[in-house]
């Protein structure tokens, strides 16, 4: 596919927005999610591009960069969900669209809905994938979503190249690593940190519960199973339009492309040929690469206390200042940090040696009494999956059940880890006996490690 021509539309309220025009066939409208929208980045990945091409065979489609995202405007705009609807407003008059489809995934699914709702006589069928009604409830359920609802200005604006970076990987699931890259790098390009947050706090503030009846367009809501939205969201959406049907689909990444069983469903629903997806199917994900390693798992001791005695701001500058100290001593001591993992819900790293973990565990307590903030750290050792920057595995989850033994300020390993370091480590490991762990089905013997 040629790459399409960039133009732009004025809104009612005074906003430029970006957008292009392909294919033939009926109108189709691709609603903007905002974040991680850029025509011209994503038209460089080849799914999506693959995707676009697709569509374009059958429909005249229009994607475009909502406002505050991408190649659109993005210099004090209104997020609020009645601009959003003005940018649609906008770029169908513009393309000369009277009525078309609406297809809007995610956060998208926002806007797409409400404009099926309040602009009945122009929507003739609607998509809807992995929707939600009320902002404020899927930042607090959706486990992707709490933690950007966690972030703050400062957090964000200091840390953004990680701060984005963990979003994605929220996102990606079992995507691989370059998959990740590409999605980071695109997410960055349609936003800052500052517009981010207030997308976040526009959309929290957002509830289209009361619109759902109104809609008159025939409606498909795919459910994604993924951990972005709830199954009862879609559920929700089914039982209050009276003309929906609602199917649920194997995880897809929607923000790149809709592709595999996502775009054949589309394709299905607004008539289309859905034999064309054949041609985009991808060869089957290898496996994802299983090896051994060293596991530490650590985690602030008393950190409910701390902030209550603190304050929350000055309990996160504290935990922002640790947070660097346990990158330096990772990396110092060869170890492996795992990004979702530092400080939210607790510190991971892998190794490849137990006496380098051993040597980060003490780096680790040092980094944290500058800080003022004790840590538990427990370590083991076992096979793990590498996927992207993450680890799984049941030897894993013992690391953290074993950190959450130690006292605060000690670090605990398992019999294993005491049996590869005990004569190269230059410490001593005091017998702590059998612990029974949740969640593992036989008691792991425990050792306190203790300086020579």
């Amino acid at each position: 596919m040629d790459a399409p021509t960039i133009r732009y539309a004025k809104t009612s309220d005074g906003v430029s927005i970006a957008y292009y025009v392909v294919g033939s066939g009926p109108p189709l409208v691709w609603v903007s999610a905002l974040w991680g929208s850029h025509l011209t980045r994503l038209l460089d990945v080849d799914a999506h591009r693959q995707s676009i091409g697709l569509l374009a065979q059958q429909f005249t489609l229009l994607r475009y960069d909502g406002r505050g995202s991408g190649l659109s405007e993005r210099e004090s705009v209104d997020y609020s969900l009645e601009g959003r609807l003005l940018d649609i407003d906008a770029v169908a008059e513009r393309a000369g669209f009277d009525r078309f489809s609406l297809f809007g995934g995610g956060h998208g699914s926002l806007s797409a809905a409400a404009y099926a709702a309040t602009r009945p006589e122009k929507v003739t069928r609607l998509v809807l994938a992995s929707p939600y009604a009320r902002g404020d409830e899927l930042y607090r359920e959706s486990p992707r979503m709490r933690f950007v609802a966690g972030l703050e200005a400062v957090t964000v604006a200091d840390q953004w190249e990680y701060t984005s970076a963990a979003i994605a990987g929220r996102a990606v699931g079992s995507q691989s690593a370059e998959f990740l890259e590409v999605l980071t790098d695109v997410s960055r390009a349609s936003m800052g940190p500052l517009e981010l947050l207030a997308l976040r706090d526009s959309n929290r503030k957002i509830d289209i519960t009361a619109l759902l009846p109104h809609i008159a367009a025939t409606t498909l809501i795919i459910h994604l199973d993924t951990d972005f939205t709830p199954i009862r969201y879609s559920r929700e959406f089914a039982s209050a339009i009276p003309t929906s049907q609602l199917v649920t689909l194997p995880e897809e990444f929607l923000s790149i492309a809709p592709r595999g069983e996502l775009l054949a469903a589309l394709l299905t629903f607004l008539g289309g040929d859905a034999s064309l997806v054949s041609l985009q199917k991808e060869p089957p994900p290898a496996q994802a690469p299983s090896t051994t390693a060293i596991i530490l798992f650590a985690d602030i001791a008393d950190s409910t206390a701390l902030t209550e005695d603190l304050g929350d701001a000055a309990f996160r500058d504290k935990a922002r200042e640790l947070d660097e100290a346990l990158r330096r001593a990772i990396g110092s001591n060869g170890g492996t940090a795992i990004d979702g993992k530092l400080l939210g819900d607790g510190v991971l790293a892998t190794f490849g040696a137990a006496r380098e973990a051993i040597a980060c565990a003490s780096a680790i307590h040092d980094a944290g009494s500058q800080a003022e903030l004790a840590l538990h750290v427990g370590i083991h050792a076992g096979d793990v999956i590498r996927e992207a920057n993450n680890v799984y595995g049941g030897a894993v989850n013992i690391a953290s059940r074993i950190s959450g033994e130690a006292a605060a300020g000690e670090t605990l390993v398992s019999a294993t880890v005491r049996d590869l370091a005990r004569t190269s480590a230059g410490v001593s490991f005091e017998d702590r006996g059998e612990c029974e762990l949740k969640g593992v089905s036989e008691p792991v013997r425990v050792y306190a490690v203790r300086s020579e």
